[in-house]
């Protein structure tokens, strides 16, 4: 979908900086999210995503918590 190459994603990688995705890949990153869950992401649940570990533990938060 962000035409990264597979091999520079870890859980380490910071999205912004590392990945270069930019607020409007991150617009984009939650509404394929809330396509996949099918549970309505709250924008302040995404607020403090960074990294790619960041992104897996607030999904695992959401789908616990609905």
């Amino acid at each position: 979908m962000f035409e990264i190459d597979p091999q520079q994603v870890s859980l380490e990688s910071h999205l912004y900086t590392d990945l270069d995705i930019d607020s409007i890949d991150a617009v984009d990153l939650v509404v394929e999210l809330k396509k996949i869950t099918g549970k309505k992401i709250k924008p302040d649940d995404f607020k403090s995503v960074r990294t790619v570990q960041d992104v897996v533990d607030a999904v695992v938060k959401l789908l616990n918590d609905g």
